[in-house]
């Protein structure tokens, strides 16, 4: 089995890479987030590799660091999630946000990956709602601010700040990301006004 493979990259397909090692082209599929941090052609590249062994195929997937194989390999063991739809899932959340996602409850957030319905979205946030601390190494902080039992618990201001930037449009999971980190920088006794405006920073950045 293929755990890792470190080439040239010799082209690019919609949803693949073709990756030269010595002289050999792997055709790796990738979601679109790793296809996007790969290199030009030419340039060297490194992908962690699942392997999938089928009657009629092997198919190679391809991953910008371990994180994301392990989700992918977590997706699929929820009933209804093959690997189109974890790269789907994964083309759209960094393993961070997906876990962040989880956490929060927020089906919504999983639902906006293509062939997600909102019936499967919650069921993966049920059935990977345990899992999701020990693969997606998530800041306590974001998953205090994230959480909605625990929401009474985060300071007032940094709960309107997360508040302000979820009707600005941005997922809450990433909201809240961005005002934990904000709270870091800034210190816990910061307004709602500076949090914002940190927190846009953050997640122009």
């Amino acid at each position: 089995m293929i755990g890792k493979l470190k080439g040239i990259i010799d082209s690019y397909g919609e949803d693949f890479v073709i990756l030269d090692v010595n002289g050999v082209g792997y055709v790796v599929q990738c979601s679109a987030r790793t296809l996007q941090k790969l290199p030009r052609v030419g340039d060297a590249a490194t992908l962690a590799i699942e392997t999938q062994v089928r009657e009629d195929a092997i198919r190679l997937f391809g991953f910008a660091s371990d994180a994301e194989r392990d989700w992918f390999r977590l997706l699929q063991s929820v009933q209804g999630v093959g690997a189109k739809v974890a790269l789907a899932i994964l083309s759209i959340l960094a393993p961070g946000e997906l876990a962040a996602a989880i956490a929060a409850h927020d089906k919504a957030m999983v639902a906006r990956a293509s062939g997600v319905g909102p019936k499967l979205a919650a069921r993966i946030v049920a059935e990977l709602k345990d899992k999701a601390p020990a693969f997606g190494a998530i800041d306590p902080a974001i998953a205090r601010l994230a959480g909605e039992d625990e929401a009474k618990s985060a300071p007032g201001p940094a709960q309107d700040a997360i508040s302000a930037l979820v009707n600005l449009g941005y997922g809450r999971p990433q909201a809240a990301a961005a005002v934990a980190a904000s709270l870091r920088a800034i210190g816990d006794n910061a307004d709602a006004g500076a949090l914002i405006r940190r927190g846009l920073k953050e997640l122009a950045g």
